[in-house]
């Protein structure tokens, strides 16, 4: 199966009345919480990569978070220097600044989720069962993901919320918009949630939008990927006390594989920047560009981390974990697995201002459930291409294998074994990677030749 989703539009919202878990990654708290609770058009790419409209957003920088990185756990902060991409686009891309009007990706992170249901299709489970469903999951996720450097904490809305009409009135299907000018859509639903809510929820605490549909409302989530997110520019919606609605995030349906929650995890990776990895049109491409190295390419099936480029563009590693090969010459790198906290992450190898090499350890951990080749992943990164256009793409060290896990409908096979290994090369823009092996503690030496002029952009 393919990854799911996305539309893309938004950033900075509130938080319900109802108090929130003590952590996000507290299962008690937060089924305490579901039982005890009481202008501009987003700028959307759907699942084939096309523009469905245009939303306005501000300035070049985040709206949340500290810039300068002071407060995030270990000294993490913002890409800077001659490795970090420049951001060419108001969208989400893989530009090393995200605009503002997305969500932080760092320090504390609230959301408020909702529940909903249609008269057509009455939810057969308990709000307190769907809500389940993705949480403690989601949250654990991403403090794992970030190493403790993402706090995720959602507050739910405490029952279904019923819509006024039946689903198929609302004209939901991929590429479904989120018009203000019509009356069904997104925007129908959304503003029925507010109506629903009241003054009850204070959306100006709250960082993320989380809607939650009852499992049974339209298709199977194997026969049609509906869910979404408008995130990156107002909505046109705003709520009673004057919160501008942004980074909403739709789930339909369910995924399969043992970890179906992480299809929110990759639909507020948008809120927070992330371009889609697949390529819009699938049927050009023999495999994906990147595989099940990143939920933003394959978020079925098996668990999948987060590249390192990306775990860096989110805030989520310190300077000293990242190496930046910008000057010709060679370097002996070593490379810790993502799949561990602590010690050196990425190797990034600046090819212009768009574009770059990039090298990280991968290996199996509590994330990583698929990998069944640890090495080296080279990968490249261009900032100048758009979500769902393939920005990253990896270097197949085993081209023709057919893949090391083969056995998952859920896993694209091909790049299974994508990572290099010791006594592998790859050669490409004038530059050289030579994997030379792993240490007893699971780390990799890379030596990385650059010959001149690749860095003479600057």
């Amino acid at each position: 199966m393919r990854p799911l989703v996305i539309l893309v539009v938004a950033a900075t919202v509130g938080a319900l009345t109802a108090p929130l878990p003590a952590r996000a990654g507290d299962a008690g708290a937060a089924a305490a919480a579901v039982r005890g609770a009481a202008a501009g058009r987003p700028a959307v790419t759907d699942r084939t990569g096309r523009t469905a409209g245009t939303g306005r957003t501000a300035g070049t920088d985040r709206t949340a978070g500290d810039p300068s990185g002071a407060g995030l756990r270990g000294g993490a902060r913002p890409p800077s220097g001659p490795c970090a991409l420049r951001t060419v686009t108001q969208h989400v891309s893989e530009g090393a600044r995200t605009p503002r009007g997305y969500a932080r990706s760092s320090g504390v992170v609230r959301a408020a989720t909702f529940l909903i249901d249609f008269p057509d299709a009455p939810a057969r489970i308990s709000a307190r069962g769907r809500y389940a469903e993705f949480f403690p999951a989601v949250a654990d996720y991403y403090r794992v993901s970030s190493y403790g450097r993402l706090d995720y904490r959602s507050t739910p809305w405490p029952r279904w919320i019923r819509m006024s009409r039946p689903y198929r009135s609302y004209g939901i299907t991929r590429g479904a918009s989120f018009d203000p000018n019509r009356d069904d859509g997104y925007y129908a639903i959304t503003k029925e949630i507010l109506a629903a809510v009241g003054g009850r929820v204070d959306f100006r605490r709250y960082d993320l939008i989380n809607v939650l549909a009852a499992p049974n409302a339209g298709p199977p989530a194997v026969q049609d990927v509906r869910s979404v997110t408008f995130a990156g520019a107002a909505t046109g919606l705003t709520s009673r006390n004057g919160a501008p609605i942004r980074n909403v995030s739709f789930i339909w349906s369910r995924q399969t594989g043992d970890s179906p929650y992480r299809v929110l995890n990759h639909e507020n990776a948008h809120s927070f920047g992330l371009p889609d990895l697949y390529r819009g049109d699938q049927n050009r491409m023999p495999h994906t560009p990147v595989g099940h190295w990143d939920p933003m390419d394959e978020d079925w099936g098996p668990s999948n981390d987060f590249l390192a480029w990306h775990k860096w563009k989110l805030g989520w590693l310190a300077p000293s974990q990242v190496h930046c090969v910008s000057r010709p010459g060679r370097r002996l790198l070593t490379l810790s697995p993502t799949s561990v906290p602590g010690g050196p992450k990425l190797a990034v190898i600046p090819l212009s201002p768009t574009r770059a090499i990039t090298l990280e350890a991968r290996a199996p951990g509590r994330l990583d459930h698929a990998v069944c080749r640890p090495g080296v992943l080279v990968t490249t990164v261009a900032s100048d291409l758009p979500s769902g256009a393939a920005p990253v793409r990896a270097s197949d060290a085993t081209p023709g294998s057919g893949g090391c896990l083969t056995g998952d409908p859920n896993v694209s096979p091909a790049l299974t074994d994508a990572p290099y290994r010791a006594g592998q090369r790859c050669a490409a823009a004038g530059v050289t990677v030579d994997v030379l092996g792993r240490d007893r503690a699971g780390n990799w030496r890379v030596l990385v030749t650059r010959r001149p002029p690749a860095d003479d952009y600057a």
